[in-house]
């Protein structure tokens, strides 16, 4: 199968409707990814096919999930960015939010960077430094697939929120125990289940607002 029609497919599945063009752009970030990936060591996924389906069908698996008021008009940020999951793919899919891509490893920032200009991205912004050393209430949603602990993505990235602003942690799946770790100050309030086409994983979207 084509990595087109993988993408359709997915997108499909998903209930995604997108454009030719965010296809396009999907596809040839997949393509960048993939020629600095023999060089840099961005991700450990070297299979095209397996690429589409465990970084861009993954990082989009959440946006079914969402509520179109958490995402127009609104400023996000991806920390832990990596390179650029899951931001890129949903700044491609949702051209109308604000996202910035939060990574201190210069070689990740460096070709986020490159991605942007490439693919035209005007809605991101790449940001190379520490989470904990930017300033407080900048953005409305923060979301992430990089941190293994909850309660390690509130301690870093809870500051960044503005009043009633959300973090989206993506995760395989969080335990009770984990979720009982939580500071008092915070609470999970949703926990939606999601479905990755191709992917035979648990995939969940956990949804923590202050308490």
């Amino acid at each position: 199968m084509s990595l087109s029609l993988q993408l359709r497919e997915g997108l499909a599945a998903l209930g995604l409707d997108l454009s030719a063009d965010a296809q396009s752009k999907l596809l040839n970030y997949l393509a960048l990814l993939k020629k600095w990936n023999r060089t840099y060591n961005l991700t450990a996924i070297r299979d095209e096919g397996e690429m589409l389906t465990q970084h861009l069908l993954d990082s989009l698996s959440m946006l079914p999930a969402l509520q179109n008021s958490a995402l127009a008009g609104r400023r996000w940020a991806d920390v832990g960015s990596g390179a650029g999951l899951p931001g890129i793919p949903l700044a491609i899919a949702r051209p109308d939010m604000e996202m910035s891509l939060i990574e201190t490893v210069e070689k990740k920032s460096a070709f986020q960077r490159q991605a942007k200009i490439e693919l035209g991205l005007a809605n991101v912004t790449v940001i190379g430094r520490r989470v904990e050393d930017l300033p407080d209430g900048q953005f409305d949603a923060v979301v992430s697939r990089a941190f293994a602990e909850l309660v390690d993505f509130v301690r870093l990235a809870g500051h960044l929120l503005v009043q009633n602003g959300r973090l989206y942690a993506m995760k395989g799946l969080a335990t009770e125990e984990e979720v009982k770790r939580l500071p008092v100050a915070w609470a999970l309030v949703d926990r939606v289940q999601l479905h990755v086409p191709g992917l035979d994983a648990q995939r969940h979207l956990l949804v923590l607002e202050r308490a």
